[in-house]
C-alpha cells in the first residue's frame, strides 16, 4: 500500500496510451514523478514521453497487474476499461475509483445515479429491444435520441427516432444492443465543467467552457464561458455534488445542456481528464492534467482560475499537416499528440488561442 502524498520519483501507472495519457505524463514529469503506461502498441503517444511503456490489452487482468506492480498509484485515461479488470491492481491505490468508472460505462445507470443525487438530466427510458421504443417514444416525445447503453463516443452508436415506424431501423443502426432513449433536450448551448477532488476531499473547479461540435465531434471550446452567476453557481453545485457522491479522486469532466431559462441538465460525465478541458493547458495557472496527477498522488490541488480567455480548437485528421503555419502563428499554442496516421476525424492535436479576460 502506498503512503500519500507520493514522493517525487514515485511511479504513477496509467492505463491507456493515447493523447490524454501523454499530457498526463508530461504533467507528472514537471512534478518530478515517473509514469508507466499500459498501451495497446509500442510507441504510443503516451509511451513516447513516459519512463516505462508496457504493451498489452486493457481488458487483460495480467497486463493491468503488471502495471500495478511497478506503480505506487494507478489511474486511467479513458472509461471503456472493464471495471472488473481494475481489481487486478490489488493493493495499489487506484483513482478515480472503480465505482465512478462502472457508473459512467452504462448510460442508464449513469442517469439514474445522477437523478438519485438531485442532479437533473433529460428524461430517458431503458431500451432492451426494438419493441420497447414505441411506448418510450410516446412517453418522452419525438424526436428522441437512441444510444447504446455502453461504449460509443464522438457521435458513434447513436440514432434519432422521429416516428414509431423507425424503431426497428434505429435499433438495427446501433447494432441491436441494449440502449437508452433520451428525450430531446431543448438546449440553447452546450457547456462543460472540469473539476478535481483530492484524496483529502479538497475540491477545485475550473470556469465553465462553451462547446461546439461538428458531426458529433468536439470542434471548439471557448472558456471561460460568458454565463450568469446563477448558472456558474449551479454548475459548481453539480460538480461538487457529483464528486462527493462518487467518493471521487482526480479530475472529472461533466457535460451540460443549458436551457433557455438558464437551467442546466447533465448530459454525461467522464471519469477522467476531458477534451473540453484542454484550454486549461494555456489558459490556467494549473491545468487539468497537473491537477489530476496532484490528486492521484495525494498532493494539494493547484489554483483553477483562468489567466486568459481561451479558444481551443481540435485538429482533426489532415488538419494536423498544417503544423508549420500554426507553429509560426504567435497567437497559437500548438499541441500535437505524436500519432502516426492522420485518419479522417481522428484527433491529432489541438490549438489554444489566448486573449485578455
Amino acid at each position: 500500500m502506498s503512503a500519500f502524498p507520493l514522493q517525487p520519483g514515485s511511479t504513477i501507472g496509467i492505463v491507456g496510451g493515447g493523447q490524454l495519457g501523454r499530457m498526463l505524463a508530461l504533467a507528472a514529469a514537471r512534478l518530478g514523478l515517473r509514469v508507466a503506461v499500459l498501451a495497446r502498441e509500442e510507441g504510443s503517444p503516451a509511451g513516447q514521453v513516459s519512463a516505462v511503456e508496457l504493451v498489452g490489452r486493457y481488458d487483460d487482468p495480467a497486463a493491468v497487474a503488471k502495471l500495478a506492480a511497478i506503480s505506487q498509484a494507478v489511474t486511467f485515461e479513458f472509461e471503456n476499461i472493464p471495471a472488473a479488470v481494475l481489481a487486478a491492481v490489488g493493493d495499489t491505490p487506484i483513482a478515480p475509483p472503480a465505482q465512478a468508472l462502472a457508473v459512467s460505462q452504462d448510460r442508464v445507470e449513469e442517469k439514474s445515479f445522477l437523478n438519485a443525487h438531485g442532479l437533473p438530466t433529460t428524461p430517458f427510458a431503458a431500451i432492451d429491444s426494438a419493441a420497447d421504443i414505441a411506448p418510450a417514444l410516446a412517453r418522452l416525445g419525438a424526436p428522441a435520441l437512441l444510444k447504446t447503453r455502453r461504449e460509443g463516443y464522438d457521435g458513434k452508436g447513436q440514432a434519432w427516432v422521429n416516428r414509431t415506424d423507425e424503431a426497428e431501423a434505429a435499433f438495427a443502426a446501433i447494432g441491436a444492443r441494449p440502449a437508452i432513449l433520451e428525450a430531446k433536450a431543448p438546449f440553447v448551448r452546450e457547456l462543460s465543467v472540469i473539476a478535481a477532488r483530492g484524496r483529502d476531499g479538497e475540491t477545485a473547479v475550473y470556469p465553465l467552457g462553451e462547446n461546439h461540435h461538428e458531426g458529433g465531434i468536439l470542434r471548439t471550446t471557448l472558456a471561460p464561458a460568458v454565463v450568469e452567476q446563477a448558472v456558474a453557481d449551479e454548475a459548481l453545485r453539480i460538480a461538487t455534488t457529483l464528486l462527493a457522491a462518487l467518493g471521487y479522486v482526480g479530475v472529472i469532466g461533466v457535460e451540460l445542456f443549458q436551457l433557455a431559462d438558464g437551467t442546466l441538465l447533465v448530459n454525461e460525465f467522464a471519469p477522467r481528464v476531458h477534451n473540453t478541458g484542454h484550454w486549461t493547458l494555456d489558459g490556467c495557472e494549473v491545468d487539468q492534467f497537473e491537477n489530476h496527477i496532484r490528486a492521484v498522488a495525494g498532493w494539494p490541488l493547484g489554483p483553477t482560475h483562468a489567466l486568459a480567455r481561451t479558444e481551443m480548437t481540435n485538429l482533426l485528421g489532415a488538419e494536423a499537416h498544417d503544423w508549420p503555419r500554426l507553429a509560426a502563428d504567435p497567437a497559437a499554442r500548438l499541441w500535437l499528440y505524436g500519432k502516426r496516421e492522420a485518419a479522417p476525424g481522428r484527433k491529432m492535436g489541438h490549438v489554444n488561442r489566448l486573449s485578455p479576460l
